[in-house]
């Protein structure tokens, strides 16, 4: 997760969308903290999701197969990120 750089200020015009696992231990909470300031400093149109006793590649199903501790697939957080992914999808493709 990478912050925007100042200079990226008003200048972000795509929607974003952040699927998270809570536990996530590949992020730093100060990798977060800034990746929001930026956005926020960037006026960007921004959303971040958390899913809870979720760690890295939850979507993944191979992901359990790659064993390293922290990487994990969870299918309730890939569930339910594909349904918040769908509604996001609807709002840029289908506008009201």
């Amino acid at each position: 997760m990478t912050a925007p750089k100042p200079e990226d200020e008003g200048r972000i015009k795509a929607k974003i969308l952040v699927l998270h696992g809570a536990d996530d231990g590949f992020i730093t909470a100060d990798a977060i903290t800034a990746f929001q300031e930026g956005m926020r400093k960037a006026g960007a149109d921004w959303q971040m999701v958390y899913f809870g006793r979720t760690v890295h590649s939850f979507t993944n199903p191979g992901a359990d197969k790659v064993g390293i501790q922290g990487i994990a697939y969870n299918p309730k957080a890939d569930a339910r990120s594909w349904d918040y992914m769908q509604v996001f999808l609807r709002e840029i493709f289908i506008p009201k």
